[in-house]
């Protein structure tokens, strides 16, 4: 089977209902605070993604046990002191930023050394954001290049707690700290700019001691030493990053309506909704409810034809972080010059997203004026596309697959895009719900 995609025709209008994967992030935090309960734990429409699947791999490594059948996940946690495993132990993250980091907090008082490895993609990222403070707490850690993976890490029985400050956004760094707080007796206190609020979330609602006071520009955040964790069970809602492609193709498309079911709308995460209703994209949030601390949605769009340029807000960044390449989509249709700024975050993610985001759109005729941060999208209302765009050497992104698809199905032209079996890292189910839809 050839691992190539080639579109050469527009959607046609549709009127569906879905449902998208599991959420990736609540995904992985419910298997890493799992393999710490004190009992079974099982989840429901886990996402069974590649970067899931290696978070799975790394607690079995460390000696948790777990089973999956019928889309339902057991973990049988051990404790908080219930890792078991051998000295010279190597934990592969694969593509997964997310487990490579939060891990690396929760294994600072680890006894023996451990080796954390990733692929090419995760090996490139800066790992050095995340070992700093966390070396701060006591543990020791030794990178190559000083910066990225592989890294060793020796953790400490004399953990200390310490005051960070989280500058960038990145609820990543954020979260591994929360994590090695956790681990960590005394008060650890954080000071963190607005970034997604998962893990607090569900700290909170396993009664865990953390604290969070919200100020207008940051949280602060205070944590101690864990002493139990109860097992959680726990129906996994539908992602809304991988929800968000399918926003933008109805958006973009000609007479459609569509319902996706049952998304995870954190306000944390649904900055996209908002800039893109800023945009003109007609979305409502229908049939809200609270879960596990969580606010979940169905939500409703319908096509979209007098779309507006923006100036983005910087506020809105981090709640939007992995959906931009999809908004600069939106961006090409509207009318205007729209302008996104302070996205330097873009580039420390799987590939270097915002160059690719302006690659894209230029492929499709449009002009961008992109910086090592920002980037100005003129937008053409009329766009339409018939050459030939080959897309490939992306570092096997998922977005940026993701993203092409949304753009040869919406704009026209003889498109084909490489590495389709990228997709297995977040969004395994992706082409079948588009399929679904033609």
């Amino acid at each position: 089977m050839p691992n190539n995609l080639i579109i050469n025709q527009k959607i046609r209008n549709f009127d569906k209902k879905i449902e998208v994967d599991g959420d990736k992030s609540l995904s992985i935090r419910w298997i890493l605070l799992s393999s710490l309960a004190s009992a079974k734990s099982t989840a429901q429409n886990l996402l069974l993604s590649e970067d899931v699947m290696a978070a799975i791999n790394t607690i079995r490594k460390l000696g948790i046990k777990v089973i999956i059948k019928d889309k339902t996940c057991a973990v049988y946690g051990r404790g908080l002191e219930g890792y078991r495993y051998k000295k010279n132990l190597t934990l592969n993250a694969q593509n997964s930023g997310t487990l490579g980091r939060l891990i690396l907090g929760l294994l600072i008082n680890t006894p023996h050394p451990i080796k954390l490895i990733g692929d090419k993609s995760l090996s490139k990222r800066d790992f050095k954001r995340i070992t700093d403070p966390l070396t701060r707490f006591g543990a020791i850690f030794k990178l190559t290049n000083n910066k990225n993976l592989p890294l060793r890490v020796l953790g400490s029985k004399k953990l200390k707690p310490i005051y960070y400050e989280e500058k960038k956004g990145s609820a990543q760094c954020k979260s591994a700290v929360i994590f090695g707080g956790l681990r960590t007796d005394g008060s650890t206190l954080i000071k963190a700019k607005k970034s997604r609020n998962h893990t607090e979330l569900f700290l909170n609602h396993l009664k865990l001691p953390i604290k969070t006071i919200r100020k207008k520009n940051y949280d602060l955040i205070s944590v101690n030493k864990m002493k139990k964790i109860n097992f959680i069970n726990y129906k996994i809602p539908s992602d809304i990053s991988s929800s968000a492609f399918f926003i933008v193709l109805t958006a973009l498309s000609e007479k459609s309506k569509l319902i996706i079911k049952n998304v995870n709308t954190n306000p944390s995460r649904t900055g996209i909704i908002t800039i893109l209703k800023k945009m003109g994209v007609k979305i409502n949030l229908k049939n809200k409810k609270t879960y596990k601390g969580e606010e979940n949605s169905d939500i409703h769009v319908t096509s979209s034809k007098n779309l507006n340029s923006i100036n983005c807000p910087v506020k809105l960044n981090s709640g939007a972080i992995d959906e931009f390449l999809i908004i600069f989509l939106v961006a090409a249709r509207a009318k205007g010059v729209s302008y996104f700024k302070d996205l330097g975050e873009l580039n420390q993610k799987e590939s270097p997203r915002l160059e690719w985001g302006a690659r894209i759109l230029r492929e499709i005729g449009i002009k961008t004026i992109v910086t090592k941060n920002s980037i100005k999208i003129f937008g053409n209302p009329n766009i339409k596309v018939n050459k030939k765009i080959i897309i490939k050497n992306y570092l096997k992104d998922h977005r940026v697959f993701m993203t092409s698809v949304i753009a040869a199905l919406t704009f026209g032209g003889h498109w084909k895009i490489y590495d389709k079996d990228s997709i297995k890292t977040s969004f395994p189910n992706f082409l079948k719900i588009v399929n679904n839809l033609k």
